[in-house]
């Protein structure tokens, strides 16, 4: 059981299943709630696989105890129950495996993060944490900023938003950022900047922008990426999607590790 071997089921998983943008919103939030500002702690520890407390419960977090560690369950029974590798090590994995299957770049991962046992190591909530998409530049500076991320790292990291959607049954938002979701490119910046997006609100009551002809959608945060200085960013990524994959990268990488110690090369 290698290392190797892992990638190839995780590989076999998200080309049969289609299911890398939720992969990586898996790593993304069990990662994201590190914060070192007001609030403290957080890292990724996989504790939304108990999905009746803690992480697992919040409202931020919804589809991924059910939908997203469901899909890992059969390789987590196969590599985590034999001890080769750890819960939060293999989102962190997966996300990985799954955003170069997209087409994004090969982004490295260390190994070596602990996993919760019970929900009672969780942090306490969502709230200051994670980020609301129907808030502006202030609320996403005072998210990223105490994780340790730039302004630069912000435009990068939204540029996730290049894969998937939004489903209204979990976040309220409804609809694919781009027109092509299970490809992972610079289509986020280039679409956003070149389409005409028009108020609507989901059938959950909220308000994101939708561009009529093709069906797409932006955030409000999102579309904030379009005020200085975040604008000039957003346009560089468009013009260049090595100088994004290249940002990304640092900035992923950075967010998969944030909270985490003695991280090692190895399984």
């Amino acid at each position: 059981m290698s290392l190797a071997d892992i990638k190839a089921d995780l590989t076999a998983l998200v080309q049969e299943k289609s299911c890398g943008p939720i992969l990586i919103r898996l790593s993304w939030h069990d990662a994201g709630v590190y914060s070192s500002g007001a609030l403290t702690g957080g890292c990724p520890n996989a504790a939304m696989r108990f999905a009746s407390a803690g992480e697992g419960g919040f409202g931020a977090n919804a589809g991924l105890p059910d939908v997203a560690v469901g899909l890992l369950k059969p390789i987590a029974d196969k590599y985590v129950e034999s001890g080769v590798i750890s819960h939060a090590d293999l989102w962190a994995l997966a996300a990985n495996v799954a955003i170069e299957v997209m087409g994004g770049p090969a982004i490295p991962t260390r190994f070596g993060r602990k996993d919760a046992a019970s929900a009672d190591e969780s942090v306490e909530s969502q709230m200051g944490r994670l980020p609301d998409g129907d808030k502006g530049v202030d609320h996403l500076r005072e998210i990223f900023h105490p994780k340790g991320f730039t302004d630069r790292d912000i435009v990068a990291l939204s540029g996730a938003h290049t894969v998937g959607r939004c489903h209204a049954n979990r976040s309220g938002f409804d609809g694919a950022w781009t027109e092509a979701p299970l490809k992972f490119d610079n289509s986020y910046f280039t679409e956003m900047l070149a389409k005409e997006y028009a108020d609507e609100t989901t059938a959950k009551g909220c308000p994101q922008k939708k561009h009529a002809a093709t069906g797409t959608i932006m955030l409000i945060s999102d579309l904030a990426l379009l005020e200085s200085p975040f604008k000039a960013i957003v346009e560089e990524y468009a013009k260049d999607q090595e100088a994004f994959f290249k940002d990304f990268t640092s900035a992923w990488v950075k967010l998969q590790e944030n909270g985490c110690t003695d991280l090692r090369e190895t399984l």
